[in-house]
């Protein structure tokens, strides 16, 4: 069944596509002009250069129309590689839509097992929910989705929706802006620019801003005079000198100036493009709307203020060249001028620039969150209730990452200070559930939404136990390291409440003693009036809820019928009669 998106998709690739052809003639045709226009200038200079006054006529007018085909040329690549990136995008997300995504970017840097659930849920790492969902483009937007599924963040979670829902009504707004910042090549980290721009010690005294000037004005009256005989033309050659002389007092800071530009110039062009699309698209949620604000100033928009910065590197750049190094400074203080540009900028700027690099990767980040949302129309959000009692019920809940015609979905309702017991065979599909349950909640909170036919939340943040490792480095032991986890999760719901999950807890021990661990570790959580679930083997532990009111049983059954093994994977209310260990066991013919 074809999807409204991956219509959507096809479309836009398609669409993208021919305007790749269609600038990709373009350019040709432009690279054929540019040809013809140096041949022909050369050809008409060399036949009038009798006579210099035409040769030098044909000369500027082949110059300036040499240059104007270069810079058409430059501008029609860079819509060129703009719609090669949005081909490139819609090509992704059909691929995507197929299943096709472990090639991706896993995320790995961000799982951290100290953290409370990031570790335990698949949420990064190969086929994880983080690489499945990610189309970031720049890596502060990276840095800034992965905090956002880390975050745990309960407060303003409607706020939230509302962004994500208003960003995933604007497809072509996302595609363009994602586009113009895959275009970005960032040589420094934004994190390293804004600490430079921070520190940066200002060289160049206030008296610099007029000198350039002056001294300019000088040197035309000098240039005029020397050619109208009027001066020695030796002078020429000392007021060169002189204005290197002058442009040598600063020279050493301004090359270190000057090595620190040439990294960010390109990223300052970008990010100007990014907050141009922020600026002039119209929001109404709040939180789009506030963003949006952070970057409006009174006097003039962000964009304007990057692109005259970019400028102004793009023109300390130039000092490269040797030409403009020696008559430039000679005469006209190029890189004084240049340089207290630059200067200024800084000292105007630096402390709030910072806030504008996190606006574009807050949109970055949150164009992935509304891709999600955009690309699935049949789920829901959540309906987020003030309702002292439910924290879940979810009609038909499944996990988002499993193939739809497969997916066995769950109707799942707990309450608060309610703790449910899950059983089940080997494969039957508990562990499955704790990570489908632990999604619903993360992408709740981050305001996503999420895979059900209906949903009503009671935001809660989330802690798990379910992949406890040993550590050499540490060197602990697997036992000792389930026990600091254990101990993490006592300690924080005494703080405040938590959604516990929880998988075959104490596995590092023997069976009886972890019986009598496992029942009295749910008794102390019952008795903190904790919310949750466990999984575990033991069935011994389901008679907790005879003495227990808040604690139920459920479980994952497994039938073996005709010789062979079959799940119905549907979450049930009762306790689990069915093993299958000693049947795989024999099936596989290991014993």
């Amino acid at each position: 069944m074809i999807t409204e998106p991956e219509i959507y998709y096809k479309k836009q690739h398609a669409t993208h596509q021919d305007a790749v052809k269609t600038y990709n003639n373009k350019l040709f045709k432009f690279s054929m002009l540019r040809l013809a226009v140096f041949l022909a200038t050369v050809a008409g200079v060399y036949g009038t250069f009798q006579n210099w006054q035409i040769a030098a006529g044909i000369g500027l007018m082949g110059l300036v129309i040499f240059l104007f085909s270069v810079s058409k040329y430059t501008d029609i690549k860079y819509q060129r590689n703009l719609h090669q990136a949005l081909v490139t995008i819609n090509k992704n997300e059909l691929d995507i839509a197929s299943g096709n995504f472990h090639n991706r970017e896993t995320g790995m840097a961000f799982q951290n097992p100290a953290h409370f659930y990031s570790l335990d849920i698949d949420l990064f790492g190969v086929g994880s929910f983080f690489q499945y969902v990610n189309r970031t483009s720049i890596q502060e937007g990276t840095k800034t989705l992965a905090q956002a599924l880390n975050a745990n963040d309960i407060a303003h979670v409607e706020t939230r929706q509302n962004a994500i829902k208003e960003l995933a009504q604007k497809p072509d707004w996302r595609q363009h802006f994602s586009a113009v910042a895959s275009l970005i090549q960032v040589e420094t980290p934004v994190a390293t620019i804004v600490n430079w721009l921070k520190n940066h010690e200002l060289f160049l005294p206030k008296a610099i801003k007029w000198l350039p000037t002056v001294f300019s004005i000088l040197s035309v009256g000098v240039i005029i005079g020397a050619i109208g005989g009027l001066l020695p033309p030796a002078l020429l050659a000392y007021w060169c000198l002189l204005g290197l002389l002058i442009t040598g007092i600063y020279l050493k800071k301004i090359n270190k100036l000057a090595h620190n530009t040439d990294q960010v110039k390109d990223t300052f062009r970008q990010y100007a493009s990014l907050l141009r699309n922020i600026e002039n698209e119209p929001f109404t949620a709040s939180l789009l709307k506030e963003k949006q604000q952070q970057i409006a100033l009174n006097e003039e928009k962000a964009s304007n203020i990057f692109a005259k910065f970019s400028k102004y590197l793009d023109a300390l750049d130039n000092r490269n060249n040797f030409i403009s190094a020696i008559l430039g400074n000679g005469f006209f203080l190029i890189d004084l001028k240049n340089s207290y540009k630059v200067e200024q900028w800084i000292a105007a700027y630096h402390e709030i620039v910072e806030h504008w690099f996190e606006v574009v990767s807050f949109f970055d980040a949150y164009n992935s969150l509304a891709n999600y949302a955009f690309n699935h129309p049949n789920y829901v959000f959540p309906t987020i209730v003030s309702n002292n009692n439910i924290t879940m019920e979810a009609q038909q809940l499944g996990h988002p990452l499993l193939d739809a015609k497969k997916r066995v979905a769950s109707d799942v309702t707990i309450n608060k200070q309610e703790f449910f017991i899950v059983t089940g065979a080997n494969m039957a599909g508990k562990s499955t559930f704790l990570r489908t349950v632990s999604l619903h909640i993360i992408m709740a909170n981050v305001g996503l939404p999420v895979c059900a036919a209906s949903s009503k939340y009671k935001p809660i943040k989330l802690i798990t136990s379910m992949r406890t490792t040993d550590s050499l480095t540490d060197d602990s032991s697997y036992f000792f390291s389930e026990l600091t986890r254990l101990k993490f999760i006592v300690d924080a719901i005494q703080k405040e409440p938590y959604f516990i999950i929880l998988d075959e807890i104490l596995k590092g021990t023997n069976s009886t003693d972890k019986a009598i661990g496992s029942k009295k570790f749910v008794e102390k959580l019952v008795a903190s009036n904790a919310t949750g679930i466990i999984a575990t083997h033991d069935l011994s532990l389901c008679a907790i809820e005879a003495e227990l009111e808040p604690v139920t049983n459920y479980y994952f059954d497994a039938q073996i019928i005709n010789n062979e093994l079959y799940f119905d994977y549907k979450f049930k209310k009762g306790i689990c009669q069915n093993m299958n260990a000693s049947f795989l066991l024999q099936k596989m013919e290991i014993i």
